[in-house]
């Protein structure tokens, strides 16, 4: 039985990560290198050592030296650094926009267990109120944001699997809850006439209509996830653009993205 809890609401946990990940489910991306963004500068590195760096959306710099550009390098050297930034602001909408499908859709199975209003749809809360907030902390404009091959790997939340770190917390509660759980489902079985057959049949349903509300939910998550993707996919033509145009950067190729799904809608 507390298994069956368990893959009950873990499924409306997973069910938008397999189609709406802003990271690896729209895109084949590769990165080669570091990036780290400040209010003021984007900086390209390897191994911890700077490639090069755009200050103020404008200024390439190589080695502490400033490079001249031309009218038309410059256009490419902004709209290259102007693009990157605006990425971090839609991938904080998709991530904080999944959690939030996260949340409604454990919170309709507690709901549906325990009625409205549960201690336990309030402790979900409180976890996830909380990844909610480091994930706004971590795209504050305030903070500098590096990532590299291995994903945001100086920043201790996004080092983490950010499924991982929902299903723990849902995992948790459960743990916490499961005399309050087991009371309501031996009413469910009593309403039943203690047909446990019929009961999980019920459960059965209920977690079909689940999963369609949510991926309905969740359409539009995936629709930006894909922008995300096609911003990803524009950056890198800008780059190798800048690779072709700037001899100074020619042999530093940083970002590779493609669409995993080319027929996408």
């Amino acid at each position: 039985m507390k298994t069956l809890l368990v893959g009950l609401v873990l499924v409306s946990t997973s069910s938008f990560a397999h189609e709406t990940s802003y990271s690896s489910d729209s895109c084949n991306v590769d990165i080669n290198g570091g990036v780290s963004i400040s209010k003021s500068d984007i900086e390209f590195l390897k191994h911890d050592k700077s490639l090069y760096k755009i200050v103020n959306n404008s200024t390439l710099v190589i080695k502490g030296e400033e490079v001249p550009l031309t009218s038309n390098q410059q256009i490419l050297v902004t709209q290259f650094s102007t693009d990157i930034r605006a990425l971090i602001p839609q991938a904080k909408n998709v991530a904080t926009d999944a959690l939030s499908l996260a949340s409604e859709g454990v919170s309709l199975v507690f709901n549906e267990l325990l009625g409205e209003n549960n201690a336990v749809v309030e402790d979900l809360s409180t976890h996830f109120n909380e990844i909610n907030y480091e994930i706004e902390k971590s795209f504050s404009a305030d903070q500098t944001i590096y990532f590299d091959e291995d994903g945001f790997s100086r920043n201790e939340f996004f080092g983490d699997d950010f499924e991982e770190r929902i299903e723990s917390a849902v995992e948790q509660t459960i743990q916490n809850s499961i005399g309050s759980l087991m009371v309501a489902v031996g009413q469910e079985l009593l309403f039943s006439g203690g047909n446990m057959d019929a009961f999980e049949a019920k459960m059965e349903n209920f977690e079909e209509q689940m999963e369609y509300e949510m991926e309905l939910r969740g359409k539009d998550i995936e629709k930006r996830a894909n922008a995300l993707c096609d911003a990803l996919i524009a950056i890198d033509r800008i780059e190798e653009n800048m690779r072709n145009e700037i001899s100074e950067v020619a042999k530093f190729d940083i970002l590779t993205a493609s669409a995993k799904n080319q027929n996408r809608t």
